[in-house]
């Protein structure tokens, strides 16, 4: 079963940075990793889930929605089985949980929840003005 960790939220200050990581597991060498894109999504209590990054399998490919463009980048070490984001000039509208999750295939196409087999139990992220 696989299973997703996150780590590396915390609180700061509007203008600071924060790195996420997701360290997944129970990945199998037929069934890797690195043959899925990964999302990053974030939710505010009483909110939806908001798409924020992907990255496709291979880590040459990555998208991102207009509110964090510019100010963060998804990457992926596939050799440790961990995805990253990391995330600057942060704003308190960032307030939020921030969720890893696997997508079902290996390039990412748009965001429809179902579509993710796996989900951490995500990392929270405050930014103070």
């Amino acid at each position: 079963e696989v299973q997703l960790v996150e780590s590396g939220g915390g609180s700061v200050q509007s203008g600071g940075s924060l790195r996420l990581s997701c360290k997944a597991s129970g990945f199998t060498s037929l069934d890797a990793f690195s043959d899925y894109a990964m999302c990053w999504v974030r939710q505010v209590p009483g909110a939806g889930l908001e798409w924020v990054s992907a990255i496709n399998a291979g880590g040459s490919s990555a998208e991102y929605a207009d509110f964090v463009e510019g100010r963060s980048t998804i990457s992926r070490d596939n050799t440790k089985n961990t995805l990253y984001l990391q995330m600057n000039s942060l704003k308190p509208e960032d307030t939020a949980r921030y969720y890893c999750a696997k997508y079902s295939g290996s390039i990412y196409y748009s965001f429809i929840p179902t579509d993710f087999a796996s989900w951490g139990q995500g990392t929270q992220v405050t930014v103070s003005s």
